[in-house]
């Protein structure tokens, strides 16, 4: 029997979307702060995915400068009706207690790859939005937030409006339909319907470990929704034996076959729940029971790490995510994500020689990092780059980093000491905190060999300078875990001298999982 192995996509890729076309299975996850925003990949298995587009292109002229850790581009909704598709999201601005700065947009295609259209503003009033098309009607769905609330300060319910399928114009008032349980934190709202019923689904207890995924039913669309006796659908809950904990933000899909399969959030957490490569996704098979309810397929509600693929699913091969970049070509978007705005020429420009990435801000900074960075996908796996290099002030660095948020990340960087000696130095702040761990000399040349060896929560920093290797040692890096992403791999260049003043030559990197 041909099995999906869990999760499916590794690394940063959380809040997933399950859908089809007339051709291929899709999964749609949330990027948050990084670009091109709202990545889409492609199966035709349910087992082996790759990466297929991007939604937020630099065409759509968005950047997210300035906003905080976290923030940008939650939860996407995505779906193909009559023959057109259609994503809806979240642009958070701003969650500092007690209020919530969100936007939600819609934008559509006639092709999966776009051009998508300008986005169209729909309203501000939560975040996690969806749409649901039921015959010539549509309506808007998202979380309703309430910052008057003084316990837990969460979403109140889940708010519906009537939306004009066409023109996105929103129809009469919103409706509060569904308060939630009281595993409480209800987001993610998404309406199917099925023999008759109107299911909604709804993430609950939080994103960690106390995740959840709820299930609703009701004969009207408006409600009122009736819970499942038998919530949740999935839950890692007080299972810490599960190698997939945090279940739950899930979305449902029929294949041609009439079977029928969630997408659903999950984490790998390192011991002392420490999720390093961040919320991944994986997928599970469901059935209807006789009274009409959504259940996992293998009984119970804890998540499954292998599970059967559709029947006429085409052959699963084992995935790897191994790759090398002579980093001659610009950047491949398979991999490579900048922070918080699109890459321009005024500071990374590819040709014959590598990459030539400018000076930009510094690693704590919410508007001008010059970073280009892919996701860590493996819990082992050796990074490393070669790279042309000479500073000519202690404010001017280069090289490696691990990256999580602007408050925590580690540095591997060439730069000079206060006599103007080329150093090569190791850095890391951790929840605010900064340290300058070690500096080693090195000789002059300009030209580096720069290395990261990752094992679990451990890391090892190597240099060789044309004279022989040197090593910085290694550090614990389980603190680049938590929040809502997962660590990154950067390559940057910083000047707080005078921003793309000094620029450096970056080529032939490889991440080479073991």
């Amino acid at each position: 029997m041909k099995q999906i192995h869990n999760p499916v996509l590794t690394g940063f890729n959380p809040d997933p979307l399950l859908f089809r076309d007339d051709e291929k299975y899709y999964l749609v996850v949330s990027t948050f702060e990084w670009l091109p925003g709202i990545r889409i990949y492609s199966s035709q298995n349910l087992a082996n995915w790759k990466y297929e587009t991007s939604v937020i292109s630099e065409s759509m002229n968005i950047n997210f400068r300035g906003n905080p850790r976290g923030c940008s581009i939650w939860a996407p909704f995505a779906t193909y009706h009559n023959g057109k598709y259609y994503v809806v999201y979240t642009n958070v601005n701003s969650t500092r207690v007690p209020y919530k700065d969100v936007d939600n947009y819609i934008v559509s295609a006639n092709d999966i790859h776009g051009p998508w259209s300008k986005p169209v503003y729909i309203n501000s009033s939560g975040f996690d939005p969806s749409i649901f098309f039921d015959g010539k009607k549509a309506y808007f769905l998202n979380v309703l937030w309430d910052y008057r609330m003084e316990t837990h300060n969460k979403s109140c319910g889940i708010e519906m409006q009537e939306i004009d399928p066409v023109s996105f114009s929103l129809i009469g008032k919103p409706k509060k339909i569904f308060d939630g349980t009281s595993a409480r934190k209800t987001e993610a709202p998404q309406i199917y319907k099925h023999n008759g019923y109107y299911y909604l689904m709804t993430a609950e207890g939080g994103t960690g470990l106390e995740h959840q995924e709820t299930v609703a039913r009701s004969t009207n669309i408006w409600g009122p929704y009736e819970v499942d006796p038998n919530t949740p659908l999935i839950t890692s809950k007080d299972h810490p034996e599960l190698k997939l904990q945090s279940a739950g933000h899930a979305s449902l899909m029929e294949t041609s076959n009439h079977e029928w399969y969630i997408a659903h959030l999950c984490t790998r957490p390192l011991p002392g729940n420490k999720p390093i490569l961040g919320r991944e996704t994986a997928i599970q098979k469901v059935k209807w029971t006789n009274d009409g309810w959504l259940h996992l397929a293998n009984e119970g509600n804890l998540p499954k790490v292998d599970v059967p693929a559709p029947q006429n699913a085409t052959p699963v091969h084992p995935v790897t995510h191994k790759f090398t970049d002579d980093l001659k070509h610009g950047l491949n978007q398979t991999y490579w994500n900048t922070l918080r705005q699109f890459s321009d020429p005024k500071w990374l420009i590819a040709d014959s020689k590598g990459l030539l990435i400018r000076g930009g801000q510094s690693p704590q900074s919410l508007f001008d990092q010059h970073m280009i960075a892919t996701r860590q996908c493996d819990f082992k796996v050796q990074v490393a780059v070669d790279m042309e290099y000479q500073p000519h002030t202690y404010m001017q660095l280069a090289g490696l980093s691990l990256y999580l948020d602007a408050l925590n990340y580690a540095l591997l960087v060439i730069t000079v000491d206060e006599n103007n000696d080329p150093v090569i130095e190791l850095q890391k702040e951790v929840q605010g905190e900064f340290n300058r761990i070690k500096q080693v000399h090195i000789n002059n040349h300009g030209q580096y060999h720069l290395e990261v060896t990752i094992d679990n929560e451990v890391a090892r920093f190597i240099v060789d300078d044309g004279n022989g290797r040197v090593s910085l040692g290694t550090t614990d890096i389980s603190f680049l875990s938590g929040g809502f992403t997962g660590n990154f791999i950067g390559l940057n260049v910083i000047d707080m001298h005078r921003r793309n003043s000094t620029a450096a030559l970056f080529k032939n990197f490889s991440y080479i999982p073991f």
